[in-house]
């Protein structure tokens, strides 16, 4: 595939391992950035699989409420509870035979994490309101952004469930450090959308830092083509499709990245502390030696979440 094609050595390495992955009944964790084609990859793998006619059922565990992650994923008999009216096959089951595709995986709430393990361990799986279980027979691939060893690290992430996952594992790299392939990439949408790019919009385009990779070039391709239907596009026309300020933006001098690095490390360090105390503000400033009105003020800056109740729902908000 075009898409997946590269000049990067150690991402090259990757991919001609893939038809050997793919050909496992392996679990194996694809980590990389939004929009560098985990999706693209995980369809690849089970195209390329002993499954290739059974289902692939894609689960985005980023936006599974926690209430209900449990039998979305597994299912649920009648009346399991409020408003379950009805026997319901989770995804494992919707899967059966085929790929499971975890999405964001990192995202998946602590009282669930166990489970996934369990079933991935034992290959089976118990309905909500069941006391039998049911064997599964699917392939899992997991995919989420390269911080998920920070998040294991910091403990919003099971260990044991990491290493279950990540018996094969991708890293597909961010379009910004495989630009040799930025121009097979925009082509190949510019084909399909018919679009035609100047050879000065395209060198405009490359000074671009991508930031939504490879999904953010096929989009800005399917605006182009929106708004600049049947004309070849110029780079005054680019100025107009993409954020000019982009284009003037200074870079960050080495002063402003020791203080992003220090703002990361507080922000951390306040996190860990939270994590520790169950919340409890007091507790985490006497220990991080800082009033608690500091903290509190802290704690809004970062935009950190700090229930009082249980550790697992610590977060920080995006």
């Amino acid at each position: 595939s075009q898409q997946l094609s590269s000049k990067n050595s150690h991402w090259n390495t990757q991919l001609k391992a893939l038809s050997r992955y793919a050909s496992t009944q392996l679990p194996i964790l694809i980590l990389g950035e939004s929009g560098v084609g985990k999706e693209i990859l995980a369809q690849k793998i089970h195209e390329n699989s002993i499954r290739p006619f059974a289902p692939l059922v894609t689960i985005n565990c980023g936006a599974l409420a926690e209430s209900l992650a449990e039998s979305e994923l597994f299912g649920h008999t009648k009346g399991a509870f409020t408003g379950a009216q009805i026997p319901r096959k989770g995804a494992f089951e919707a899967a059966r035979g085929g790929t499971l595709f975890l999405d964001e995986v990192g995202e998946l709430p602590l009282s669930i994490q166990p489970k996934i393990l369990r079933a991935l361990e034992n290959q089976e799986i118990k309905p909500v309101g069941s006391d039998c279980s049911i064997k599964t027979d699917v392939r899992i691939i997991a995919a989420t952004h390269p911080n998920l060893p920070e998040k294991v690290h910091d403990g919003a992430f099971r260990f044991d469930l990491f290493h279950r996952l990540n018996i094969l594992k991708l890293t597909p790299p961010p379009l910004r450090n495989r630009m040799e392939d930025f121009e097979t990439l925009l082509y190949s949408f510019a084909k399909d959308y018919r679009v035609c790019y100047s050879q000065e919009s395209i060198l405009a385009l490359k000074k671009y830092p991508w930031p939504g990779n490879i999904r953010e070039l096929k989009n800005f391709v399917l605006r182009t083509a929106a708004t600049f239907p049947k004309k070849r596009i110029f780079i005054e026309d680019i100025q107009t499709l993409l954020d000019i300020e982009v284009f003037q933006k200074k870079p960050k001098t080495k002063k402003d990245y020791a203080q992003s690095l220090i703002k990361s490390f507080e922000r951390d360090l306040i996190v860990k502390q939270l994590n520790i105390h169950l919340g409890n503000q007091r507790r985490a400033a006497e220990a991080l030696g800082m009033p608690t009105s500091t903290l509190h003020d802290k704690i809004k800056s970062y935009k950190i979440s700090s229930p009082k109740t249980k550790k697992s729902q610590l977060r920080v908000v995006s």
